[in-house]
């Protein structure tokens, strides 16, 4: 029988890790004495030697060469910091960063402290500041300052981002209490106990002071970061019941999310496809994810030789998630932008998340062994090998891991590999994103629906999001600097309503701060506050409001389907439900597929429109250039005509190049289409996706393909291919070639490719839907294969994850079933074969049979 892609991951030993929770309870509830007493104050000792070695490197790591960058810029950071803290004005620790209403601030400078903290303890140091006690009674003396001036007081705290109360100052004062544990004791030994007890005191999204695995605050990664600052104020208290409760919590974290029995209500973390979900709605791999990477690593690495986590179960599901979770989404070292949330608006995005990853791999490498261990580094070194940024070692968090990161690349024995084909179709069905990949580029879908977000914004990030999720993709090109083709600069440039992909009605929308002057709808009496459950469901991330958004695979081929929809704000706005001064926006409509094959990407859209009569555009697809590029548009209409610019046409074919860094991409219309291709040079600032970039100018050559739809025009369908890497003379081919449009309809999308022996169909109604030779019942995706031998495999899936069964009937000669995924059947019926998938409890990924 297969196994597939959703049974390999319900296998990772996280079922292994659940069952230390119990244990690690009890003792939390039980003071150990005598023998294990003696155990315990050796697993503290040990959780703090491991933490210093972890921030600050040890003897052997830092007498590398290679890491001498990195002890360098340690010991510059602090002496930056120790000069800054003489130059200080009123009402400030460090200067131009001031105190008392400004929670990111008084978090900074905790951070900073931290960072001389960390120079003082680099073992092997030759810096005068290496175990310098005057400069570490100088952070200590700092810390009781910040303390009884603007951190103590509880009834003056917790203004602003609850964030940095519960997590950002709580990590950089726990890091901190860490490495000067000793100096702390000797000098001032009841600092830990009153910092401690205040953090405490701040943890108030959770119970008397501790975690609440049922507040929607502390789930995912938010938990794992909570409880590693727990876990690090236990070691310095000297308290192993804090230990124990602490990393039992965090155990939590780790357990594959199944959303039909969740625990504690959280939605939040890995599911067994391989999402990643955080905010309960959002597909965040590339940010929140990446976090709860690092996370899970540091725990490792402090708890390792003790008795609070044995055995490989830790690093054995996170190689899971790196091999099914990171892996498809990074594209020569470039992180997605479908999975970034709020964080795609930042300018240190994209190859700078994946340097976390990076790091994170070469831990785990470390801690796996056999092929294992081989696997990670050698994906280590493809990483490094097809970037087209040099990663900067010297960003890794520890200085250890430099180390191994060089001892990785200079291992000759050790072949570079990715971890995924070459070739690869992945459905995160959990998360509504679909990723294409091939050697020479990697194509990404962001959907959405009742399960999963329209779009993040929150904090002044990703001020313009709000077609993020109605169907945008994003295509990389083998080659090509990623950071000029995507990044901040992709958002900044190119109008919020002509992303790549995208629908949206002709219409100016404002951002929150336009709309309401902060950066939330600020209605307390309403239920608004900056944190509140409304803002997150209306304001932050609502969810879309039709549950059909699915995909399929089969072997290396995908698909996915969309019905577009309002979000949950403007729903709950049309039904009275919100105040008469919130602001909610209404979608356009249609449904669209997505087929992904080989050599192109077959898009089809029927019923597009609005129903309030607006005008209304669909941008075929959009790319940016830098100004001075080469960029060229050529093509021909369906009579013959040359297309050699901008312009409205009805093309046969289109073909965007990009002669500086030698790009292309091709479009093949697939039905006669009026469709305009554009041009322009756009220049915006970055602070208009984001209100904390610097404000400097974004200027780039912006393409479009659009179909635009006048004010009262009737539904409109079209269907095109999208062809990376295109040549003039592949795009000419494509009419009379082996792809066929078989139907396109608001029931029915399906294709055929002779080529490939392909048939892909997606159906949104109730009732029997024919393509081809195969009649699927209801709303479905059908994939299926037929081999040169009459040997028929076929994908199914819900994309409205509603569904107990979705079933096809393949008309023609008896079939008999070979082999199939659990829960497929296959029986003779009158005219053909009916062919059964069980989609209940599946959460929208496929199931595949083989017949023949």
């Amino acid at each position: 029988m297969a196994v597939s892609r959703r049974g390999v991951l319900s296998i990772i030993p996280a079922a292994g890790l659940l069952a230390l929770v119990g244990p690690l309870r009890e003792r939390a509830y039980a003071a150990p004495t005598g023998h294990a007493a003696a155990a315990a104050a050796d697993d503290r000792a040990t959780v703090l030697a491991n933490t210093v070695a972890l921030f600050a490197g040890t003897t052997t790591s830092n007498a590398r060469s290679e890491v001498a960058a990195k002890l360098a810029a340690i010991d510059q950071t602090a002496r930056t910091r120790l000069a800054a803290l003489d130059k200080a004005g009123a009402g400030e620790l460090f200067p131009g960063v001031p105190l008392g209403s400004n929670d990111a601030n008084l978090t900074t400078s905790f951070q900073y402290l931290y960072q001389i903290a960390l120079a003082t303890r680099v073992p092997g140091s030759t810096s005068d500041l290496h175990e310098n006690a005057d400069v570490q009674r100088t952070v200590i003396d700092k810390l009781v300052w910040l303390y009884d001036t603007y951190y103590g007081d509880q009834s003056k705290g917790y203004y602003g981002n609850w964030f940095n109360w519960e997590i950002g100052i709580s990590t950089h004062v726990s890091n901190t209490l860490a490495l000067l544990a000793d100096r702390i004791a000797a000098d001032k030994p009841d600092l830990t106990a009153t910092y401690v007890a205040a953090m405490d005191g701040y943890l108030r999204n959770g119970k008397n002071g501790d975690v609440e695995l049922d507040s929607r605050f502390h789930t995912g990664a938010n938990l794992a970061n909570i409880t590693t600052n727990r876990v690090l104020q236990g070691a310095v208290l000297g308290d192993d019941a804090r230990i124990s409760k602490a990393v039992a919590d965090q155990l939590t974290v780790y357990a594959t999310v199944d959303p039909y029995n969740l625990q504690h209500g959280v939605t939040d973390g890995y599911y067994a496809d391989g999402s990643f979900i955080q905010h309960a709605s959002v597909a965040y791999t590339g940010s929140y994810g990446k976090t709860l990477l690092t996370a899970a690593l540091q725990t490792s690495t402090m708890l390792a030789g003790t008795g609070y986590l044995t055995g490989d179960d830790l690093t054995a599901v996170v190689r899971g998630w790196v091999r099914h979770g990171f892996a498809p989404l990074i594209f020569e070292g470039w992180m997605m932008e479908a999975v970034k949330g709020r964080a795609a608006s930042r300018t240190t995005t994209g190859y700078a998340d994946v340097a976390a990853v990076v790091e994170g791999v070469v831990t785990l490498a470390g801690q796996s062994t056999g092929t294992d261990a081989t696997a990670l580094a050698g994906y280590v070194k493809y990483l490094r090998g097809t970037s087209r940024a040099a990663l900067d070692p010297t960003s890794f968090v520890s200085p250890t891991t430099i180390a191994t990161y060089a001892d990785i690349l200079a291992d000759g024995s050790i072949p570079a590999a990715d971890l995924n084909p070459a070739a690869v179709s992945v459905a995160f069905a959990a998360m509504d994103r679909t990723v294409h990949r091939r050697p020479g580029y990697a194509f990404t879908l962001a959907r959405s629906s009742t399960r999963i977000s329209k779009y993040e914004y929150m904090s002044g990030e990703n001020l313009m999001p709000w077609f993020q999720g109605d169907g945008a993709h994003y295509l990389y090109l083998a080659g090509q600097d990623q950071s000029t083709a995507y990044g901040v600069d992709y958002f900044t440039t190119v109008s919020p309503y002509r992303l790549a992909g995208v629908t949206a009605p002709v219409e100016t929308r404002k951002t929150i701060p336009d709309l309401y002057g902060t950066a939330w709808y600020d209605n307390p009496a309403a239920g608004f506050t900056s944190s509140s459950e409304s803002q997150n469901t209306y304001v932050y991330f609502p969810l879309g409001t039709d549950a059909h958004s699915g995909s399929c695979t089969l072997g290396p081929y995908g698909s996915a389907a969309l019905v577009l929809s309002d979000d949950a704000a403007y729903a709950a706005k049309q039904a009275g439900q919100l105040p008469d001064d919130f602001v909610a926006y209404r979608n356009a409509r249609g449904v669209k597929s997505w087929f992904l094959l080989d050599d192109e990407i077959v898009v089809l859209a029927a019923g597009v429109g609005d129903p309030a009569g607006r005008a209304v555009t669909t941008t075929l697809d959009t790319r940016i250039a830098a100004p001075t590029d080469a960029v060229t548009l050529t093509g021909r209409t369906w009579d013959g005509s040359p297309v050699t610019g901008p312009g409205t046409t009805e093309p046969a074919w289109l073909r965007y190049a990009n002669g500086t860094d030698h790009t292309a991409v091709g479009y093949a219309f697939l039905t006669r289409q009026r469709a305009t291709a554009s041009l322009d040079t756009v220049s915006r600032s970055r602070r208009v996706v984001r209100t904390s970039n610097p404000d400097t100018t974004a200027t780039k050559q912006v393409f479009g393909l659009t179909v635009a739809q006048p004010a009262g025009a009737d539904l409109a369908s079209f269907a095109y291919a999208i062809v990376p890497n295109a040549t003039e003379q592949a795009l000419a081919r494509y009419r009379g070639g082996p792809l066929t449009v078989l139907t396109n309809t608001t029931a029915l999308q399906a294709i055929r490719h002779d080529g490939l022996g392909l048939v892909a169909a997606n159906t949104f109604t109730p009732g029997t839907h024919h393509a081809e030779r195969f009649d699927l019942d209801g709303p479905a995706c059908l994939l299926a294969r037929t081999a040169r031998d009459g040997t028929l495999t076929v994908a199914l899936s819900d994309p409205t994850t509603l569904r107990d069964t979705v079933s096809v009937v393949v008309r023609g000669r008896a079939l008999t079933l070979t082999n199939a995924d659990d829960g497929v059947t296959a029986h003779r019926v009158p005219g053909g074969t009916r062919i059964t998938a069980t989609t209940r409890h599946t959460y929208g990924h496929p199931q595949t049979a083989t017949l023949h």
